[in-house]
C-alpha cells in the first residue's frame, strides 16, 4: 500500500558524504559520553534490595515514590508485581545502610502514608548477581549482532552485511550515549529495548538493500547511485507508513505507560527515529563506499541463467548423423 508516490527519484546519496559525516560526529559524541560520564546502571546490574509490599486496595504508586523519594533514594523504581494491589520496589545501594535498615526506613515510611501496607518478602541482589546479567546481557547483543551478520550475508552480499551491521551499531551506540549523557537509568528493560531495535533496524535495511537488489535487474543501463536512489524512493512510502504507526504505539507507551514502561519505550523511541535514518542515509552510503556494483549481487545469478541457456541452445550432434 502506497500513500503517495514520488514522480522523480530523490538523490540520496548525493547528500551520502554529510549524512555520512553526521552519522561520524554523533557516534564519536555518543562513545566520548558512554567513556566519560558511562551507564547509569539499575538495581539488576548493580545489585540492591528488592521489596515487595502489598495493599488491600489498589496501590498508589505515585504516593509509594514520593515516600521512597523521602529517604533520598530516588533511583529507586517502584512498580505493580502480580496485581493492582501488589508492589515491587528496587532499592539501589546505599552507603552506610545495611539491607535490613535500608527496607525497614522505607518499610515505616510506607506505613506512615498508609497504615495498611504490609511487607511481603525483602530480597537482596547481590554484585555477584549483577555482573553476571551484565555479562549475558553483553553476550546477548553480541549474538544478535553476529546472527545479523551472517543472515545477511547469506541473503545478499558481505558488503550490504557490513554496511548493516554499521548502521545498526550507529544506532544502539546512539541510544546508550543518551542514557549516559542524561544519566538515566540503564536496566534489564532498557537492554530489551536496545536487542528490539536492532532487530527492528535490520528489518528496514533488508527491505531498502532487496529494492536495490530487484533495481539492478531491471535497470540494467543506470548506474549504481541511480539504482540505490530509487531503491529508496520507492520503499519511501512504505518506511513513512511503518515508522510512524510503530512510533505512535511507542509514544503512547512513553507518554501513558507510567514509571515502568518510562525507559523502555524512551530507548525504542530514540532507536525507531535513528532507524529511520540510518537505514537509508548510513546503510547505503557505507555499502556505496565499500564499492558494491551489479555484478556483487546478481553475478552469480546471470553466470547460471546464461549456462543454462547455452546448454538449451546447444544443437544435438545426433541431428546430423
Amino acid at each position: 500500500m502506497e500513500i503517495f508516490r514520488f514522480k522523480k527519484d530523490i538523490p540520496f546519496m548525493s547528500y551520502g558524504r554529510l549524512t555520512t559525516a553526521i552519522s561520524l560526529v554523533t557516534f564519536v559524541l555518543a562513545v566520548f559520553f558512554l567513556a566519560v560520564r558511562g551507564l547509569n546502571f539499575g538495581v539488576d546490574f548493580t545489585g540492591g534490595t528488592m521489596m515487595e509490599v502489598s495493599y488491600p486496595q489498589a496501590a498508589d504508586l505515585t504516593t509509594i515514590r514520593s515516600s521512597v523519594d523521602q529517604i533520598g533514594l530516588k533511583e529507586a523504581t517502584v512498580q505493580n508485581f502480580g496485581s493492582s494491589r501488589d508492589v515491587l520496589i528496587r532499592l539501589p545501594v546505599k552507603a552506610g545502610f545495611t539491607t535490613a535498615e535500608l527496607s525497614e526506613q522505607v518499610f515505616a515510611k510506607l506505613k506512615e502514608a498508609d497504615s495498611s501496607v504490609q511487607l511481603s518478602r525483602v530480597e537482596f541482589v547481590g554484585p555477584q548477581v549483577g555482573q553476571e546479567l551484565y555479562e549475558n546481557g553483553a553476550l546477548a547483543l553480541l549474538l544478535v549482532i553476529a546472527g545479523i551478520m551472517i543472515y545477511l550475508a547469506m541473503r545478499f552480499e558481505w558488503r550490504f552485511a557490513v554496511a548493516a551491521i554499521i548502521a545498526n551499531m550507529h544506532d544502539v551506540i546512539i541510544i546508550l550515549g543518551f542514557f549516559a549523557f542524561f544519566q538515566w537509568e540503564f536496566n534489564l528493560t532498557v537492554l530489551a529495548a536496545v536487542l528490539a531495535v536492532l532487530g527492528y533496524s535490520v528489518n528496514e535495511s533488508v527491505v531498502v538493500f532487496d529494492r536495490v537488489r530487484e533495481n539492478f535487474r531491471k535497470m540494467r543501463k543506470a548506474s549504481v547511485v541511480t539504482v540505490i536512489d530509487n531503491a529508496i524512493t520507492r520503499t519511501m512510502s512504505r518506511t513513512v507508513i511503518t515508522h510512524f504507526s510503530t512510533q505512535l504505539m511507542v509514544l503512547s507507551m512513553l507518554l501513558f505507560g507510567g514509571e515502568v514502561l518510562h525507559n523502555f519505550s524512551l530507548a525504542l523511541t530514540i532507536g525507531i527515529l535513528f532507524g529511520i535514518y540510518s537505514s537509508v542515509l548510513v546503510a547505503c552510503p557505507v555499502a556505496l563506499m565499500l564499492g558494491i556494483n551489479r555484478a556483487n549481487l546478481i553475478g552469480d545469478v546471470e553466470k547460471k541463467e546464461s549456462n543454462k541457456d547455452e546448454k538449451i541452445a546447444e544443437p544435438d550432434p545426433s541431428e546430423f548423423a
